[in-house]
Formats: structure tokens, C-alpha cells, sequence
């Protein structure tokens, strides 16, 4: 059986294509470097993290972007022996006027060389190219819309592209206006002579699900599928073919977003996004989603057969619009990937794919594994407020329980240099168990803990040995996190727990589009760039 989500921890907005027998599915990164994750399948089981295109500065520069913004929605398709990736880059998102950009790389093969971007049109977010079997192509997005108030809903354009000059050409044709329902996300395909437009609708919460609409001609005018079983209780709700939204205890919410895929045994498929609720909620008096349930993990992947009816429309195999926890393998032939070591004792010369960095790469002047072979050396950069240059590296988590340690050796000199273990939503929000030094007490470990804004330290500050290694852990139980240090042979255990559920799409007050990433950072906030040196990295779930 194949168990929903297929891809784990903040990997939202998924686009699948099939070259031969290999499966690729794209997903969005937000600020998040590099950007977008291809992952990679031959069976639509077993999937492995395989490539991050935009790795140069040059391709993606994310200094300054705010929570959330950067790269959304990417799309990936292939077309004659090239593969094409179009993707937003938003600069300005939480304000009247938008700043979406969209872009296209491409490259002869999977893992590059991926070409510089050229920008297409900025009319909106999630562009989707699609390559008509005439050999012209064109792209679909969402058009934003700054007036007060708003004239439409929703709104969708087509436009042609030109991948001679790399740029759109003609004009753009309207082909979704709507008061009532919004739809993004867009994605073309044809068949039978039909040109389908596959949207996600209703924002991207706990009401979120797909919606199809169908042309004869690229331009439309498109006709919308109206299943008979969606439950509609207002004229603002989407006729969706997928959603979770009247289904509150399925695992599977926030399921929209989706993309299609015909096997090489003739089976169709789409990803979609999905998300698991914690039993955690905001309050009642939160300005934002108040009593809304949390997500720890951020939006995920998951995978659902579908069947055609004989009037042309998609529909689950399941029989319902509601996505499968679990379902039957494909009719394709087992691959199984080995498994990723849940610890990194950082012996090779380059990091493991599974780590990203905030807004932009770490230089070799921040980050070494070779200063000290053995270890991942992390000199002290700005402070976790920063939206420009951090000395951080984070990776997913991936279930709402896990235990996550380190062994670091840091000797701060003043209460400005930091250097520890964390788990983080955005700037505004994390938990980090860290070594610094204060003035009367000497080389201490604490805990800092940043809420919107907020910030605590629960536990005061633990004096620790000058010298030597400091072991650091955080242990999550559903949500709750317990904190431990190890000056020595014996953890020293600190009481209670904290309600780590703040570190949530729903709770954090300016960006709610990704997800608790785990990982280690080093802070010199009086620019002398003091160095950490890190033994290893665990997770284990």
C-alpha cells in the first residue's frame, strides 16, 4: 500500500511529470535555499529528494523577502528533450500591492545545468506552462488584484510563450472571471480534444480542494465540472473533485492543489497538496484564524488514483472527492530507494541534500567541512531576526513526534555570540536551545523562545564547563517539545515541556505557507564571526 502524504514535512504545491519511466514532482521552497525540491520515483511510492535547480545566486538572489514570500508554485513539464521549469518569486505579498514575478529556467536533463531565468509575464502567481501537441506553447496564472474592493473572486489568463526569444508573445486572454469562487493554481493538459484547466480553489486552508473547467479551445471559453456530490453550502464553495473540507477528522486536510499523471500502464494519477492537523488550536482572541486548528509539519504530498467518467471529467478512484490515507500500488514495478541515515556526522566534503539555508547559500567563509574534518563549521553571522545573511542550516521535519540532537563545541566571549540547536517556523518564530556566555555566570546553555514577536527565555541560564562539548536535545511528543544538554556524560534534563504548535501555518502571524524546519545556527552579533564546530546531526522519527 502506498501511505498519504507520499512526500513528508513542508513540501507543498506539487507538479508531476513523467519522462520514460521516471517520475519528477516538483515543490515549492518559499525563502528557502536553494529553490524548489524535484523529488524522484519509478514506481510513485517511494520517492527521493533528488535536485534543487535554482542553486545560484544568479538564478535566485531571496535577500530581504519577507516569511512566506519567494519561491511559490513551480511547474514542471518536458517537452522534446528539454525540461522546463516556470516558477514565482514574490517580493512583496502581505501589503495592497503584489510583487509577483515569474520566471523560466530550463536544462537538457534533470540535474542540469539549469539555464539563467527569463522573466514572463507578472500578472500573478502560479504560472503552469503547456506545450500543445501543435509545438506551441503557452502559459496559464492567477491575476492579483490591488483595487479595494476587488472586482473579481478569481481570475485566470492564458498567454502564448515563445521559447525561441524566451518570452510571451500576443496578447493574454481572460478565460476564468468569477464573484464567488477562487481558483489558482492552475495547470493545462488536453485530451480527447479537450483542453482542461485543473485548479486549485478556496484559498489554501482547511476549505481548500480542485476544481476542473474544460474548453474546446486553449483560450475557452471554459465550462466548469459540477460533480453532484460536492456538498455546496454557500455559492462562494468550489465545485471540488478533491477536498477535505466537510470531513474535519481526515487526516488528509487543506487536499487541493493538485497535478495529473499517466502511468506507462495506461493508470492516471494526481499529487496534491495535504496537510496534518495537530489536536492543538489558536485561541479564541488570536487576530488571525482564531480556534483554527495547527499544523506543525506545513503542507505535504500526497498521491490519489483517478478514473475518467465517460463524459470527460476526472474523478477519484475512491468514488468520492474525499483523499485516500492509504491505497493500492500502481500497476508499475516496485523501486525502493535506500533509506536516509537519520544521522549526519558530517564527513563528506559537501552537505547532505536534505539541508537548506534562509534567503541565500552560505559562503565558504560561513560554513566549512573541511576547517575541521569531521565536523560542520559554522562561523557566527547575523541574528535570527535577519532577512539577508544567516549562519543556518535547517532540514524538514517530518512527523509530529521526533528526537533531534547535537554536539556542538562553541566558547563564546560575550552574551552576543550563540550557537546551538533550533527548531523554526520564520524569523519571528522558534525555539532555540543554545551555548552563549553571560557576564556573572559564565559559559551557560538557555533556551530562547520567539513567539510573533515574542520572546522568553522559560528556563533562565544553566552554567556549563568552559571547554569541551556541550550535547543539546529536543524531544517532540505530538506538538510538545522537551529540552535536555549534556555538559558531560549524563543529560540533564530540563522539567516540563513547551507547546511547540505556535511553530504553525495558522499561528504565525506574517507567513503561513511553509513549515518547522530543524537544523543548527551560530550567531555573532559583534562581527567577529566566532566559529561553531558541530560533531553531528540527528533525527530520528
Amino acid at each position: 500500500m502506498i501511505h498519504n502524504p507520499i512526500l513528508r514535512g513542508f513540501n507543498p504545491d506539487p507538479s508531476i511529470i513523467r519522462v520514460g519511466e521516471d517520475y519528477y514532482i516538483a515543490t515549492s521552497t518559499f525563502e528557502w535555499f536553494p529553490g524548489v525540491q524535484i523529488h524522484h520515483s519509478r514506481d510513485l511510492k517511494h520517492w527521493r529528494l533528488l535536485t534543487r535547480p535554482l542553486d545560484r545566486v544568479s538564478q535566485l538572489d531571496l535577500r530581504g523577502v519577507s516569511a512566506s514570500q519567494g519561491v511559490w508554485a513551480p511547474c514542471l513539464t518536458f517537452d522534446n528533450g528539454t525540461y522546463y521549469l516556470v516558477y514565482t518569486v514574490v517580493t512583496a505579498f502581505y501589503c495592497n500591492m503584489y510583487d509577483t514575478h515569474n520566471y523560466i529556467v530550463t536544462a537538457p536533463d534533470i540535474m542540469g545545468p539549469w539555464s539563467e531565468p527569463a522573466e514572463l509575464s507578472g500578472f500573478g502567481f502560479d504560472p503552469s506552462l503547456f506545450h500543445d501537441d501543435d509545438g506551441r506553447k503557452y502559459m496559464v496564472c492567477m491575476v492579483t488584484d490591488h483595487r479595494v474592493p476587488k472586482k473579481y473572486a478569481g481570475r485566470l489568463i492564458v498567454q502564448e510563450y515563445d521559447p525561441v526569444h524566451r518570452c510571451m508573445v500576443g496578447d493574454f486572454h481572460e478565460v476564468y472571471q468569477a464573484k464567488d469562487i477562487f481558483l489558482e493554481g492552475p495547470h493545462i493538459f488536453k485530451k480527447g480534444g479537450w483542453y482542461y484547466l485543473f485548479c486549485a480553489d478556496t484559498g489554501t486552508g482547511e476549505g481548500h480542494g480542485q476544481t476542473m473547467l474544460r474548453s474546446r479551445h486553449v483560450f475557452g471559453p471554459y465550462e466548469m465540472d459540477k460533480p453532484d456530490f460536492g456538498n455546496r453550502t454557500s455559492p462562494t464553495e468550489a465545485y471540488s473533485m478533491l477536498t477535505a473540507r466537510h470531513n474535519p477528522e481526515h487526516l488528509l486536510q487543506k487536499s487541493g492543489h493538485a497535478d495529473l499523471v499517466q502511468t506507462q500502464s495506461g493508470e492516471w494519477y494526481i499529487v496534491h497538496l495535504c496537510a496534518r492537523a495537530l489536536e492543538q488550536r489558536n485561541p479564541q482572541d488570536t487576530p488571525r484564524f482564531a480556534g483554527c486548528r495547527r499544523y506543525l509539519l506545513g503542507r505535504e504530498t500526497a498521491i490519489e488514483r483517478v478514473v475518467w467518467t465517460q463524459d470527460g471529467w476526472l474523478r477519484l478512484a475512491n468514488g468520492t472527492n474525499l483523499p485516500d490515507e492509504m491505497l493500492d500500488d500502481p500497476d508499475l514495478p516496485a523501486c525502493p530507494w535506500p533509506e536516509e541515515p537519520a544521522r549526519d556526522d558530517f564527513d563528506a566534503p559537501q552537505l547532505r541534500l536534505c539541508w537548506q539555508t534562509l534567503r541565500m547559500p552560505l559562503s565558504e567563509h560561513g560554513l566549512s567541512l573541511t576547517a575541521r574534518p569531521g565536523f560542520l563549521r559554522l562561523c557566527g553571522g547575523d541574528g535570527l531576526g535577519s532577512r539577508f545573511q544567516q549562519s543556518l542550516i535547517a532540514q524538514r521535519l517530518t512527523e509530529h513526534s521526533a528526537v533531534i540532537e547535537t554536539a556542538v563545541e562553541f566558547e563564546p566571549k560575550y552574551f552576543k555570540q550563540m550557537a546551538g540547536l533550533i527548531l523554526m517556523y520564520d524569523n519571528d518564530n522558534y525555539l532555540y536551545l543554545h551555548v552563549t556566555r553571560d557576564e556573572e555566570l559564565g559559559k551557560v546553555v538557555t533556551l530562547l523562545k520567539a513567539e510573533n514577536k515574542r520572546y522568553e527565555s522559560p528556563y533562565g541560564y544553566m552554567p556549563v564547563p568552559e571547554g569541551g562539548t556541550i550535547r543539546l536535545r529536543m524531544t517532540i511528543r505530538d506538538g510538545d517539545v522537551s529540552f535536555a544538554y549534556a555538559p558531560g556524560g549524563e543529560w540533564v534534563q530540563l522539567p516540563g515541556s513547551i507547546d511547540a504548535s505556535f511553530l504553525s501555518d495558522e499561528a504565525c502571524v506574517e507567513g503561513w505557507f511553509t513549515g518547522t524546519m530543524a537544523g543548527l545556527c551560530c550567531q555573532d552579533l559583534t562581527a567577529a564571526h566566532l566559529h561553531a564546530d558541530f560533531d553531528y546531526f540527528e533525527m530520528r522519527v
